[in-house]
């Protein structure tokens, strides 16, 4: 696990104050409040239902909140008409739990649709920088040519993060990056998440629950429970809370084997 020198407010790259969410009568987040610091791997976990997609999906505006604010790379989000949200939304870079890619195009078509999009650059260009980010996320050169379909689950991650460092982004946000994944290709993806971070200074916030990939790759984890951040800190801190709700999350037989495992590797 990297750690990074304690971070100001002045660092924040997502700043959420005071959220609310609520569907009908239910209430997902209650006041919530929350900061992702520039050049750290930031982490959200929680039980199923605790509104950590909510979440994400309102961070890069797919949602609203009944009330609030989520500043963005500096700016306010909530209430952006598409229009106005485009220049921010190509500063940020989304790969998504099933991958979104486009079962129509290979590998490649689908990072260059991304550049045809949104640069001036040729045909020529987009199929130089699309290699070079199919290379990046350590996807072999024939996987360009290739369609999803053709790819195994950990390829088409791979494919999709791609996509999503297509627009040399600031921020990457990763939804369960591991989801589905055997071990070994989970494992790959850990190393992934840091070299990216290191190589490129990337900002990263990813939505998980696989425990490897918080001890070796998170600089902090948030806790999301009872509508609201329980506890935000480094793996080593919230594997030693006495908060029930965190304790619970990272005490039980899966979180022991995923420290000693933590431990091992040190």
């Amino acid at each position: 696990m990297n750690v990074t020198a304690t971070p100001s407010a002045a660092d924040a790259v997502i700043e959420v104050r005071g959220l609310v969410t609520r569907f009908g009568d239910a209430v997902v987040h209650d006041n919530l409040d929350m900061s992702v610091h520039k050049g750290e791997v930031f982490a959200l976990v929680g039980s199923s239902g605790s509104g950590k997609s909510t979440l994400l999906r309102e961070i890069i505006l797919l949602q609203r909140p009944v009330s609030g604010s989520i500043r963005v790379l500096g700016q306010e989000v909530v209430g952006l008409s598409d229009d106005e949200a485009l220049p921010l939304r190509r500063r940020w870079g989304v790969m998504f739990e099933r991958g979104a890619l486009f079962s129509s195009l290979t590998v490649a078509e689908n990072v260059g649709m991304v550049l045809e999009e949104h640069t001036d650059l040729g045909p020529r260009l987009i199929d130089e920088v699309a290699a070079v980010k199919i290379a990046l996320t350590g996807l072999p050169a024939d996987a360009g040519p290739k369609y999803p379909s053709e790819l195994s689950g950990g390829m088409r991650k791979r494919a999709s993060l791609a996509r999503a460092l297509a627009l040399d982004p600031e921020l990457l946000f990763l939804d369960e990056p591991t989801a589905g994944l055997d071990p070994l290709s989970a494992s790959g993806i850990d190393d992934l998440v840091r070299s990216l971070r290191e190589g490129l200074g990337l900002t990263i916030m990813m939505v998980t629950h696989d425990l490897d990939l918080l001890w070796q790759a998170a600089d902090r984890v948030a806790v999301l429970g009872r509508g609201r951040i329980a506890q935000a800190d480094t793996m080593t801190e919230l594997s030693r809370s006495e908060d029930p709700l965190v304790s619970q999350y990272f005490h039980g037989p899966r979180g022991r084997a995923a420290l000693e495992q933590a431990w091992k590797r040190k």
